[in-house]
């Protein structure tokens, strides 16, 4: 079944005593069958709050406040939580989460792992048989099942990751940062098999990282996340070839070329706001060359030749 998940104004809050943080403010996307959405922005914008949201998977004092998360039809936010873990959690949606390949336990071999994620879901099948494919899919060897992570490479545990992410069979992959602190042959061996699974299987990513020339290997579109709020939306040449955000614009000239003849990098002066302590406006005026005073208020979103844009500019 081709899914498809729409998300409308979605906004995350961290709630204390003495704050309330704005993690996730009024998000809105659609993530169709086979197609991806990369998903970029400075660390603490609010990336990871929106993709654990997504999987209903944000721990207190994190609260969803407003907005819906529809999947075929179903808004997943107001289902019971024991209808969701039947249905949808790695089902129809799964998560490779930051660092994941990290939190394999180390007393316990892959088969192991993979085997209790299957008996946890109830899996009617054969789970031996499950395994083997979930494994060949990822181009990793069955006897790796007896192995334990020590004895695994970064790649090698990465592939896990994702095939434990795949054992359900869902049609939507919410993949947060997962080519970070692997080196660059391994990222790229990672990338090409998000590709290859993509195109195989039919399958709708939303990949999560900081790293845009990461996001360029995979993404069909390419959306810019600052202070909480989505600044730009587009196809990836759009965005690549042509940004339009003042944000976006800093963003891909920091990004090193092959063929570069620039002395220096540039770089974006300033630090993202207290997304406990936001002002009314652009978020990202105090840090923009080309702020105005109309900036003081709060932009939204706009359509330029294709594109959405948060800015006063347009």
């Amino acid at each position: 079944m081709e899914s498809t998940l729409i998300v409308e104004k979605l906004s995350v809050f961290y709630i204390s005593e003495r704050e309330v943080v704005r993690a996730v403010d009024g998000v809105s996307f659609e993530l169709t069958h086979n197609y991806c959405i990369g998903l970029a922005g400075e660390s603490g914008c609010g990336k990871s709050t929106l993709g654990t949201a997504l999987l209903r998977s944000v721990q207190p004092p994190g609260k969803i406040m407003t907005g819906s998360v529809t999947l075929d039809g179903t808004d997943i936010f107001s289902i019971s939580n024991s209808d969701f873990d039947k249905k949808i959690r790695w089902k129809k949606i799964a998560m490779i989460f930051q660092g994941a390949m990290n939190s394999l336990n180390p007393v316990f071999t892959v088969g192991k792992q993979m085997n209790e994620i299957l008996e946890e879901h109830k899996f009617p099948g054969n789970i031996s048989a499950c395994i083997k494919a979930a494994l060949q899919q990822v181009l990793l060897d069955e006897s790796i099942v007896k192995k334990y992570p020590h004895e695994l490479s970064g790649g090698q545990k990465q592939r896990i990751i994702i095939a434990m992410a795949l054992l359900l069979k869902p049609q939507i992959l919410i993949a947060d940062e997962p080519t970070t602190s692997l080196d660059v042959l391994v990222q790229a061996q990672i990338i090409n098999l998000l590709k290859s699974l993509k195109k195989q299987f039919g399958l709708s990513i939303l990949f999560i990282s900081h790293d845009l020339g990461v996001i360029s290997e995979l993404a069909d579109s390419v959306a810019i996340m600052y202070a909480g709020q989505i600044v730009e939306f587009g196809a990836s040449r759009h965005i690549y070839s042509n940004p339009r955000h003042p944000y976006t614009q800093k963003l891909i000239a920091a990004v090193p070329r092959m063929k570069d003849e620039r002395e220096n990098l540039e770089s974006l002066k300033g630090k993202p706001p207290d997304l406990a302590a936001l002002q009314e406006g652009c978020r990202f005026a105090d840090r923009c060359p080309l702020a105005m005073d109309i900036c003081k208020l709060n932009p939204h979103m706009t359509e330029v030749e294709g594109a959405m844009v948060r800015c006063w500019l347009y």
